[in-house]
């Protein structure tokens, strides 16, 4: 049998290549609203973060995010993303 082709996705604060299932997508809506995707398949400009807590961190205090996302980010969605790693 053919072997599936995994999707690759690039961490926005690593700068890394890994499987998109590895990573959580944040999303900029058309209307301008930031939110977690936690299908993957959210309408809107999208960014990738590795899972972890301290790249979360990492993106907090550098405001990755919003360089990428080309909005101003809220600190609620950083707090939403640290948040959901201790679950």
């Amino acid at each position: 049998m053919k072997q599936r082709k995994v999707p690759l996705r690039k961490c926005i604060v690593t700068n890394e290549m890994k499987p998109k299932k590895d990573l959580i997508r944040i999303v900029r809506s058309p209307e301008g609203e930031v939110s977690i995707d936690q299908t993957g398949k959210k309408n809107g400009r999208g960014a990738y973060i590795s899972n972890g807590k301290e790249y979360f961190e990492q993106a907090k205090q550098k405001d990755t995010l919003s360089k990428h996302l080309n909005i101003k980010v809220s600190e609620e969605i950083y707090d939403q993303l640290i948040e959901q790693v201790g679950k």
